[in-house]
């Protein structure tokens, strides 16, 4: 049951990024526009965004093939987990230097704390599943 649960989220995590990332890629002026508080973190850079882009492309892909292939899953997660986790310190830094105001805490917890908390959740869960099986 918790496998099929961790495969289930890590299929979504991953398409979830995999989308984000092809729609910063393609359309990284629309993206910048339509994400809620990403204006107010400075202005719009195609390039920035676009390279920002295929990190969420790449993590997607790493999490669905993790869910896929259980072989290297902890290793595949990890990898986009530690940088969800990194951007998500980032937004919370941004926060105590006053970048920004404590609301953008909550303005970014769907889409960037959550990510981290569930990767980070993933990544744990197929570890000890890994160890119980050695």
């Amino acid at each position: 049951m918790l496998e099929k649960l961790t495969i289930g989220i890590a299929c979504l995590l991953g398409l979830a990024m995999l989308a984000n990332g092809v729609f910063m890629t393609l359309a990284p002026e629309a993206w910048y526009w339509a994400v809620p508080g990403v204006p107010d973190r400075g202005p719009f850079n195609q390039h920035f965004v676009r390279d920002i882009g295929f990190i969420y492309a790449l993590g997607g892909v790493a999490f669905v093939y993790g869910a896929l292939f259980a072989q290297n899953r902890t290793f595949l997660w990890a990898l986009p987990a530690a940088w969800l986790t990194v951007h998500a310190a980032f937004h919370v830094w941004e926060v105590i230097v006053g970048i920004c105001g404590p609301e953008a805490l909550v303005e970014d917890f769907a889409g960037v704390t959550v990510p981290a908390l569930l990767g980070v959740a993933l990544v744990v869960v197929s570890r000890r599943a890994r160890a119980s099986h050695q």
